[in-house]
């Protein structure tokens, strides 16, 4: 009888521990299988003129917040690293979005802009793709950033989705294919219109016109019918939303062509 028992023993224990096994197979393989998506934000604080700019924060809360809820890892860089400034107009009682004003009482949220790592210390191989915030502090330290331009060749070169929303798809603007011509040339491409940009008084705001840029760069810039409405565009694993409005709708798209890579 006792023999049958520590038999009896020894073989749940042996079962205990399989199962264990089992469970720290699936947590590692979770892990590794997790989806990893680098923001980029702008390090400016203000335009040519003086006039405040920086993050348009809904271009980064919808977004962010739409990445994690799916279980995805996310990871905020910027051109200097440290904290990243906020255009006071996002955040005014006249043009805060739900999503920013949830961010402003995230801890977490707040911890990871204020604690942005440095443009230079990642690499696209390290994630799954990447999504660039807007405001009109990207017009600024964008376009000409060397290090932008080789992080986003990577990660065309890698056949990763690159989504871009509002301003910020200025970074687009030198970025060339290994061809020797620029990405944007024959791509269907939305941002910030010129008919916003005239309407909102914002021009002093921006480095250039990015529907001007857009077009001089050979793209098929594509609109909404209205001003400041939701619109975002994909040619292949290029994303393009419009406007802050259009924030969250390029975020789906891209959890989309992640998911189905």
């Amino acid at each position: 009888m006792q023999k049958t028992i520590r038999y009896a023993t020894a073989f749940m224990a042996l079962l205990t521990l399989a199962f264990t096994g089992m469970t720290a197979t699936a947590q590692t393989k979770k892990q590794s299988t997790s989806k990893k998506v680098l923001i980029v934000v702008t390090s400016v604080d203000a335009a040519g003129d003086g006039t405040k700019t920086g993050l348009w924060l809904e271009e980064f809360a919808a977004p962010y917040y739409h990445l994690i809820e799916n279980g995805i890892e996310v990871t905020v860089a910027s051109p200097k690293g440290g904290k990243t400034p906020i255009d006071p107009s996002s955040i005014s009682d006249q043009f805060i979005a739900p999503d920013a004003k949830k961010l402003l009482n995230d801890q977490e949220g707040k911890r990871k802009l204020d604690n942005t790592v440095k443009l230079n210390s990642v690499k696209a191989k390290d994630f799954d793709a990447v999504f660039y915030s807007g405001g009109h502090g990207p017009t600024w330290d964008m376009p000409d950033n060397a290090t932008s331009i080789a992080l986003i060749q990577s990660f065309v070169e890698q056949q990763k989705p690159i989504a871009f929303v509002c301003h910020s798809a200025t970074a687009l603007k030198n970025v060339k294919t290994k061809g020797g011509e620029y990405l944007l040339k024959g791509k269907t491409v939305t941002g910030y219109s010129n008919d916003e940009e005239v309407a909102g008084q914002t021009t002093n705001k921006a480095a250039f016109s990015l529907e001007d840029m857009v077009k001089g760069r050979g793209a098929n810039y594509q609109k909404a019918e209205q001003k400041w409405t939701p619109f975002a565009v994909q040619d292949g694993l290029l994303i393009t939303g419009e406007n802050p409005a259009s924030s969250h709708i390029t975020a789906e798209k891209l959890v989309a062509a992640i998911n189905v890579k």
